[in-house]
């Protein structure tokens, strides 16, 4: 009866009286992490998995690996500015980016769907090729799987990533402190207007490409020139709202944005306007913010955009309710920023 009362009201409801899984468990929002709470987190407790961080880093004799997984559901597998190959690539190299980590090694799992075309798998391996060997990863063990005709979709890839922590930082949510900056290295919301523009057949005046872009380099050289980071994370699935409200609740810290100050193409604006979806909320594969102290914020977007990514100040980490994320609207009003139940667009990476 719950499920159904679901289906009419589209309400969300506790995962308690949810008897079978929806897409929005599946989204970032609040279903998901209620998932992960109640069901993994709880059968899985152990001290590396409670960081809540894109990666565990694990040590032994001296040494530091950082490891992390994800799957990747995409539909269409491709779509403008990439496909799911460079996709698996991309998303497990900048979560271990997101730890402070190089990345190293990576797997690569494949469900193949009975009657998927073999060129069109070709296409995803020659892709995965070329996007591990810019993002200085090598694809080195994997599996593959296949099922019966309709039983899934296409191709499903999942990844696991391994890389070397080369240094003594700890960059995590718990680091970060009133008076850090907020800095984004670009404009969002491209990578799920793009996907679902794709996937619906919709032609807009100027076509939308995904964001989809390696980070770990760009990681790298801020940490080479002594940017003192406290957190960085990718702004994937709940876009820039989930991920700074993940960052506020874990580091137990307030953070203030300035809509004015947060990067939209007009192409994107112009979409969720017609759309009815909120930029804030929409996925991206190649954006993160980066919080750091204010004494390197200017020398933090000075080596970003010397590597071609229009970084800004969004706004700023502050000392009111903790685990609060406001936004100071265009004409000065101040609200709320709460994280989704589900997502707005399902199967966008």
């Amino acid at each position: 009866m719950a499920e159904e009362n679901n289906k009419a009201t589209g309400c969300p409801l506790p995962l308690s009286n949810y008897p079978r899984i929806l897409l929005a468990h599946g989204g970032g929002g609040r279903l998901m992490h209620q998932l992960i709470d109640e069901i993994f987190r709880a059968s899985f407790d152990n001290p590396d998995l409670e960081t809540g961080h894109d990666g565990a880093i694990l040590g032994w004799s001296g040494n530091k690996l950082v490891f992390t997984t994800d799957s990747y559901v995409v539909d269409p597998l491709f779509f403008p500015g990439g496909d799911i190959g460079m996709l698996a690539v991309y998303g497990t190299v900048n979560d271990l980016a997101m730890c402070g980590a190089r990345p190293r090694y990576l797997s690569a799992s494949f469900i193949i769907e009975e009657g998927l075309p073999v060129e069109t798998l070709r296409m995803v391996a020659e892709s995965m090729h070329r996007a591990a060997v810019e993002a200085g990863i090598a694809i080195v063990t994997g599996d593959t799987k296949v099922v019966e005709h309709g039983h899934g979709h296409g191709v499903f890839i999942n990844t696991a990533g391994a890389g070397s922590l080369e240094h003594d930082r700890y960059i995590h949510p718990s680091k970060v402190v009133p008076g850090d900056v907020v800095i984004i290295n670009g404009d969002i919301g491209r990578h799920g207007i793009a996907v679902m523009s794709a996937r619906e057949g919709m032609q807009f005046e100027t076509e939308i490409e995904s964001d989809l872009a390696p980070l770990a380099a760009t990681v790298a050289r801020l940490m080479e020139n002594g940017v003192e980071i406290h957190c960085l994370r990718d702004l994937t699935r709940g876009g820039l709202a989930t991920g700074l409200i993940e960052i506020a609740q874990t580091g137990k810290v307030s953070v203030v944005i300035e809509e004015k100050s947060i990067p939209v193409s007009g192409p994107v604006r112009g979409a969720c306007e017609m759309l009815g979806y909120d930029p804030l909320y929409i996925a991206n594969e190649g954006r993160f913010v980066c919080l750091v102290p204010e004494k390197d914020s200017g020398r933090t977007i000075e080596i970003m955009r010397s590597l071609s990514w229009p970084a800004t100040i969004i706004g700023r980490v502050g000392e009111g309710q903790l685990g609060l994320v406001t936004m100071i609207g265009a004409i000065g009003a101040e609200r709320i920023i709460d994280m989704l139940s589900g997502e707005q667009l399902p199967r966008i990476c």
